[in-house]
């Protein structure tokens, strides 16, 4: 998922930045790495296409045609990191002066030219995508922040390259080496033998994921993570555990078939929003993003165990 990659690398960037910088940079410098690290996956909008062609035939027959046009170059023109290598520097010298954005255009030329070669229009159309979304963020992430060339190259350097390993669990494996002919991983990598308890955990881990990116955020933010995440948690969050029920009622998710119940434990995290009571002055509610978040997140991650329980001991 596109949101497991942006916090995988925000929370890998940020803990390792505040070694060296303030909190507050070192927060500017995860965001940016996360920004970076959902660009490849703009290799999605060919499947919008695909979609638009096969109309409107009800929602299965929409989503094997969103799926089935994405695997066209999906995973391989934009999740290289011999891409990476050569996009990231070009996406930071486009913040320069003119003779850096000359450098950085070319660069960035040949990056289409060479999709164009390899994988036709299609690949160049894809790729052309993919420089321009990444020159403006490059641009957006100069103008807001005060990271300087250095800092911004190793972010986007990072949040590219760190795409592609978070995508060999589910799907086609990427072209890591992409234009060249080198394949690095045959199949994705299972997690369990059962195609449904894989599903799970792969889910799992994508929680694992946000709950470390939120252990972060608050322990660069107000310096004791544990505490903050207890004030943020309600307890109607344990509400998520009546989710187990729904292993009775949908058909076991698997990789190939898993909207079911992707959309539906999603949902459950509607639980989260709602006011919480301020600590000091009970009767007056306090309504906090950050808490509908958390709170939405331990909803989420008891009904998965729940789910998993029920789907393991029925």
């Amino acid at each position: 998922m596109m949101v497991g990659h942006a916090l995988l690398a925000f929370g890998v960037a940020a803990l390792v930045a505040q070694r060296f910088w303030s909190a507050e940079r070192a927060l500017a410098f995860g965001v940016v790495a996360g920004v970076f690290a959902t660009i490849p996956d703009v290799d999605m909008t060919y499947a919008v296409i695909g979609l638009a062609q096969a109309g409107f035939g009800g929602v299965w027959h929409m989503t094997a045609a969103f799926w089935g046009s994405s695997q066209l170059v999906h995973r391989a023109v934009t999740h290289s990191l011999v891409v990476a290598a050569v996009a990231g520097p070009a996406f930071v010298l486009a913040t320069g002066n003119w003779p850096h954005k000359m450098v950085s255009a070319g660069l960035l030329a040949v990056l289409v030219w060479i999709a164009l070669g390899t994988s036709g229009l299609l690949g160049a159309g894809v790729m052309l995508v993919f420089v321009v979304v990444g020159t403006v963020a490059a641009l957006v992430a100069d103008s807001n922040t005060d990271l300087g060339p250095r800092a911004l190259l190793l972010a986007a350097v990072f949040g590219l390259a760190s795409h592609p390993f978070g995508d060999v669990f589910t799907g086609s494996p990427p072209r890591f080496f992409y234009p060249f002919d080198v394949t690095l991983l045959h199949s994705r990598l299972a997690l369990l033998s059962d195609p449904t308890l894989n599903l799970l955990a792969i889910f799992g881990l994508e929680l694992g994921l946000a709950w470390f990116a939120a252990v972060v955020y608050f322990s660069l933010r107000a310096g004791d993570a544990r505490r903050e995440l207890r004030e943020h948690v309600h307890p109607r969050a344990a509400l998520g555990v009546g989710y187990a029920l729904a292993a009775l009622v949908i058909p076991a998710p698997t990789l190939s078939v898993s909207y079911q119940f992707v959309f539906s434990v999603l949902a459950v995290g509607a639980i989260g929003v709602g006011p919480q009571l301020h600590p000091e002055r009970p009767f007056r509610p306090v309504r906090s993003p950050t808490a509908w978040v958390c709170t939405g997140m331990a909803a989420v991650t008891l009904a998965v165990i729940a789910y998993a329980g029920m789907y393991a001991f029925s």
